[in-house]
């Protein structure tokens, strides 16, 4: 919310007056709880009793915090006495980009696109054991009432009846079919209640099988499958080394937590004392989208920027990024608020942007990819699509990202929800999940989570920008200035505060 001057008088409950000559014009593009903890910072020190905000001392206030913002050109040097084990391994990882293809977005592309994501998605659940004999739609009036028959569909339609029983529309190639998940009766628990509660959470778009008896063209359903990955091994390395994961560090922004970030690059120079030993095993840092604010990016962007300049926001970024030791291999991908096409899969970022060549550590990928690091199969996506599968999913919010994230897995599509964010209706769906990930990495919600599904570790890395007005008036409690870090020989992550730290 913009400040005003009668605002700031009264958050400011009379501890302080504010001056009459300071006009709303003063206040222009500054954020009201921003400039409310400023001012209350500013006379902390003060004795006891009234204080008076003048015009020329909030001036004083406004250009101390522009200089302190102003990025630095900060030299870091490694410790003399750091002796990284992670320095005498070699490295060994392969990046695996997404295909971006060029399209016209005809009607022809999305029948396309969707037939490639449906025909991927049923070859799946046809491995599945649990769903044996799997019919085509069209081929239903073959089979007589009581029949129990199993299909494979992609969700068109889906909802409530008027009795609260949910009712599916799917489809395949060959027809549609109506499908009924009967509510049970009140306060019954057993299978059919586990099974309606499922039900409540199949989304739009969905690939899905269900099993159940024909009634009259209607379909009572007594099970239902998605995709999902199997339970599994998660992969391990012999040697003694980590993964850090970063997201969302947003340079650029007026909140791009520079002292806490600059902390981060010590840190991996071995200048602070501070689970050193987690430090010297770190072998590969993947960055996962929104590098930078961006410009133009949302409404009014302009007024919460430090950096306004979207080539200057990215030598930023780059120049931080060339702090990292050089036997530390670094993974770059894109995001939402990234100068690259928005519609996913995103491709990696012009040489234009980079402005130069890159340290020989630094790797460039698409948004999503697949690392495979020291044989660790790690899926990176930015994560733009939970957006829409917290607001439409039951049981998932922002507080606890992992939520959604499962549900990203059990769809084995990182974007199941068509309309949800924009994506590429390439011919060859580049966002589904046909191997099972050893770890994925999600970032877009600045909130830190990690959880293990099935054996595959799910991380959220969080942000390295402080609370914006924008989560504020969501109630959206972020935690940034944590960074996740996975042990890959003892399979442990460590979730380290960056807050804290003199």
């Amino acid at each position: 919310m913009p400040a005003t001057a009668s605002q700031l008088a009264s958050l400011l409950e009379g501890k302080i007056i504010v001056s009459s000559d300071i006009l709303d014009s003063d206040l222009q593009g500054m954020e009201m709880q921003e400039l409310v903890s400023l001012v209350l910072s500013h006379f902390s020190g003060a004795s006891d009793g009234i204080k008076l905000l003048k015009k020329e001392t909030l001036k004083e206030i406004l250009a101390k915090v522009k200089s302190e913002k102003t990025p630095l050109d900060v030299e870091i040097i490694r410790s003399s006495d750091f002796s990284p084990i992670a320095k005498d391994i070699n490295s060994e990882f392969e990046v695996r980009n997404s295909k971006i293809e060029s399209v016209s977005s005809s009607v022809n592309d999305f029948v396309a696109h969707f037939t490639n994501r449906f025909e991927r998605q049923k070859a799946i659940l046809e491995r599945n054991r649990s769903i044996q004999g799997i019919i085509d739609i069209g081929s239903m009036n073959n089979y007589m009432n009581g029949r129990e028959i199993s299909l494979v569909g992609m969700v068109y339609d889906k909802v409530i009846t008027k009795n609260g029983h949910v009712l599916v529309t799917l489809e395949d190639g060959t027809g549609t079919a109506s499908v009924l998940f009967v509510k049970p009766y009140k306060n019954e628990r057993n299978f059919n209640a586990d099974l309606f509660v499922s039900a409540t959470k199949i989304l739009k778009d969905d690939v899905i099988a269900v099993k159940g008896k024909l009634s009259n063209k209607l379909v009572i359903a007594n099970t239902v499958v998605w995709p999902d990955i199997p339970v599994h091994m998660r992969k391990k390395t012999e040697e003694d080394i980590a993964i850090a994961f970063i997201s969302d560090t947003q340079v650029g922004h007026k909140l791009f937590m520079e002292k806490q970030f600059n902390k981060l690059l010590e840190w991996f120079n071995g200048n602070v004392d501070y689970r050193k030993d987690l430090a010297k095993k770190v072998k590969y840092i993947v960055f996962d989208g929104d590098l930078v604010d961006g410009v133009g990016i949302y409404p009014n962007q302009d007024k919460e920027l430090l950096i306004d300049d979207v080539y200057r926001q990215y030598s930023v970024f780059f120049d931080l990024v060339s702090k990292i030791p050089e036997y530390i291999e670094v993974f770059v991908q894109p995001g939402n608020h990234d100068a690259v096409q928005r519609a996913e899969p995103q491709p990696m970022l012009p040489k234009e942007l980079t402005q130069g060549d890159l340290p020989s550590n630094v790797h460039l990928a698409t948004n999503p990819s697949n690392l495979v690091l020291d044989g660790i199969n790690v899926l990176a996506y930015h994560g733009t699509s939970l957006d829409s599968v917290i607001h439409d999913t039951p049981g998932c919010t922002y507080a606890r990202p992992e939520t959604a994230m499962m549900e990203v897995l059990k769809r084995r599509h990182l974007s199941p929800i068509y309309g949800g964010n924009v994506i590429v209706p390439s011919r060859d769906d580049g966002m589904v999940i046909d191997s099972v990930p050893d770890i994925v990495e999600m970032g877009h919600v600045h909130k830190n989570a990690a959880t293990d599904y099935h054996g595959t570790l799910l991380v959220n890395s969080g942000a390295w920008q402080a609370r914006t007005s924008f989560q504020i008036r969501l109630g959206h409690l972020p935690s940034p200035g944590f960074l996740p870090v996975y042990e890959t020989k003892n399979m442990t992550v460590s979730t380290l505060d960056f807050n804290t730290i003199p």
